[in-house]
């Protein structure tokens, strides 16, 4: 009987000690970003979250949380580096406030379309930026997808850059994406992205730019009357891993969180562009008038009133990007 006792009590523990061994070998991490669950950024996100499981045999669970759960843009950047959260989805534009010369990016007019943005990712330049923006904040880029052109949406008709002045809007509190509405006279409000519905709807501010996809998966079309054409920005998003968790990982666990993460953004960079095609007649169904303008008018604007120096951009890597085929 003591013999029996002491066999199932050591079968016991060595269950108990593999099941504190599986529990220890799986590794939680939290994947943040500010965008609306239909949107392909958070699709792809959930997918890679879950084919990084598969891929490492279940020693990572990764948790995605959308629509700024953790927090704005400068919330989940910041966490990064506080260890609140492992891997982002942002903009070069926030990477700047690190390291400013990769937010080069954003200075208007600078990509002459999607392609152009892509092939960029794919250039000994992106590589110097990315590197830059690695050495001095710790974390690296896995990954880059394509966001979209950003337009204007306003409820005051605006043919010319002129138009614009007066015109209060809504802008992200990024020199980049300040540079075009300024030049042309607008008058600049640096509204939260969680809020900015609500300030089109109240009258707080008039406008507001981001890519087609973001005006109609955060319903701007509903509050707005126009939407122009100015495609200022060819925008993109890096997917970020926090340093900490990029140091500790094996050589055979970046490969799988850089493919499957490259990977990811293909399938968003893919969903965006045909949803972009498509919106055009979308809004003018939904009653807006859709504008085209004279985008030469626009960056003719930009380059004559906005400087490379007062951003900290480099005149030089602007012009690399420039020649990118």
């Amino acid at each position: 009987m003591f013999k029996k006792t002491m066999i199932v009590l050591a079968a016991s523990a060595a269950a108990l000690l593999a099941a504190t061994s599986s529990g220890s070998a799986q590794t939680r991490l939290k994947w943040a970003h500010v965008y609306e669950t239909s949107e392909p950024f958070h699709t792809a996100s959930v997918w890679a979250a879950q084919e990084i499981g598969k891929r490492t045999n279940g020693r990572y669970l990764i948790d995605v949380y959308p629509a700024s759960q953790l927090g704005k843009e400068a919330d989940i950047n910041q966490g990064l580096s506080l260890g609140s959260v492992d891997i982002i989805i942002s903009g070069s534009s926030f990477a700047a406030k690190s390291y400013p010369p990769i937010g080069v990016t954003y200075y208007p007019y600078t990509f002459r379309d999607a392609d152009h943005l892509l092939a960029y990712t794919k250039s000994d330049i992106f590589k110097e930026l990315a590197k830059g923006y690695e050495d001095k904040s710790g974390h690296h880029i896995v990954a880059v997808s394509y966001y979209g052109v950003r337009q204007t949406s306003s409820n005051r008709p605006i043919k010319a850059c002129a138009d614009m002045k007066g015109l209060k809007m809504r802008v992200p509190d990024v020199p980049a994406y300040l540079a075009m509405p300024r030049a042309c006279g607008a008058n600049t409000a640096p509204i939260a992205f969680a809020e900015v519905y609500l300030a089109l709807q109240n009258g707080t501010v008039e406008a507001q730019e981001n890519p087609l996809t973001t005006i109609e998966a955060k319903k701007f079309y509903e509050v707005q009357k126009y939407i122009v054409l100015t495609g200022h920005i060819v925008d993109h998003l890096n997917t970020v891993v926090a340093g900490a968790l990029w140091k500790r990982l094996a050589e055979e666990d970046r490969k799988i969180f850089t493919d499957v993460a490259q990977e990811a953004a293909a399938k968003a960079t893919a969903e965006v562009k045909e949803r972009e095609a498509k919106l055009v007649a979308f809004f003018k169904e939904k009653g807006l008038t859709v504008t085209e303008v004279d985008k030469n008018e626009f960056r003719d604007a930009v380059m004559k009133n906005v400087s490379f120096e007062s951003f900290d951009y480099r005149k030089s890597d602007w012009e690399r990007i420039q020649a990118v085929k």
